[in-house]
């Protein structure tokens, strides 16, 4: 109950940051923390990835618009669609089918492979693991290529390996604009390995880190990693206000280096109390007499 009438307190304060009508050609893009971004097109179709339900991140049950959700996996803070308005209408696609296999085990996780349209956005998928080990240690994981508005966008998940010849191929079939990499280690890519996957896909517009080190996670290593592995090889670094939307244009002239785009997700805005008025007070007071 508490959290769902905080989420109603910052109800105003998160609807005031939704971004204007959205031009062809353009998306707008938000990260709401963990693996999460919010993902708005031309046409107005609202795109959610991963969607985690964490306070902290100001993520609450119902306050978030999507037509459509893509879930790289299966873990909790990446499949609370309890988080999505409409969620038993929006267009739901995860990276993996529940299969139950003969012998022990009980149910085990396959590939969903998808490759549909849903309104404006195509939307295919690329199986990794989740380590270096072939998903031995923590299983498999989903990339998802989005192609919307003459971009492409790219969610890694969380991906913990670099990619093989067949996986690049199929998410570098056309040039990538947008790129979102886990980069705080322990359960994906830390920042050194997260700098070579950004190598191997070059990505020609921004690249967003995620999933690394927080408030909430304190136990993931800090973005600081990546951004020193950025900073060596004088890619530019720009920093963006809290809940601050992304702007992306396909028809904008490329650049010659892409851009680390340092989201910042919601946090809790301070309400400032009006002192009272102690000279009107003393005439209240006055006049009762």
């Amino acid at each position: 109950m508490r959290r769902y009438l905080l989420g109603l307190v910052l109800l105003p304060a998160m609807l005031a940051m939704l971004p204007a009508a959205v031009p062809a050609g353009e998306v707008k893009i938000r990260w709401r923390g963990q693996s999460m971004f919010e993902i708005w097109t031309s046409k107005g179709t609202k795109i959610v990835t991963d969607p985690n339900m964490l306070e902290a991140y100001r993520v609450f049950p119902n306050t978030v618009d999507a037509d459509l959700v893509l879930m790289s996996h299966l873990h909790t803070d990446h499949t609370k669609i309890e988080a999505i308005k409409n969620h038993k209408d929006a267009k739901k696609v995860r990276q993996f089918n529940a299969v139950k296999k003969a012998g022990p085990g009980g149910l085990q996780t396959e590939w969903n492979v998808v490759s549909t349209k849903v309104k404006d956005v195509r939307i295919q998928s690329v199986g990794t693991y989740h380590d270096q080990s072939n998903g031995t240690q923590r299983g498999k994981n989903g990339v998802w290529i989005i192609d919307v508005d003459g971009l492409r966008i790219v969610h890694l998940g969380d991906l913990g390996h670099q990619l093989n010849k067949t996986q690049l191929r199929k998410i570098t079939s056309t040039k990538v604009d947008v790129l979102m990499i886990p980069v705080g280690g322990v359960y994906t890519l830390n920042g050194i390995d997260g700098y070579k996957v950004v190598q191997q896909i070059k990505p020609t517009r921004w690249v967003l880190p995620m999933h690394y080190g927080t408030i909430v996670y304190d136990d993931l290593l800090p973005l600081k990693t990546f951004q020193d592995e950025v900073k060596d090889d004088d890619y530019p670094i720009k920093k963006f206000k809290e809940g601050q939307w992304l702007t992306v244009n396909s028809k904008d002239k490329t650049p010659k280096k892409w851009t680390m785009g340092v989201l910042h997700y919601l946090v809790e805005p301070v309400v400032k109390v009006k002192a009272p008025d102690k000279g009107k007070d003393k005439k209240e007071k006055k006049d009762k007499k």
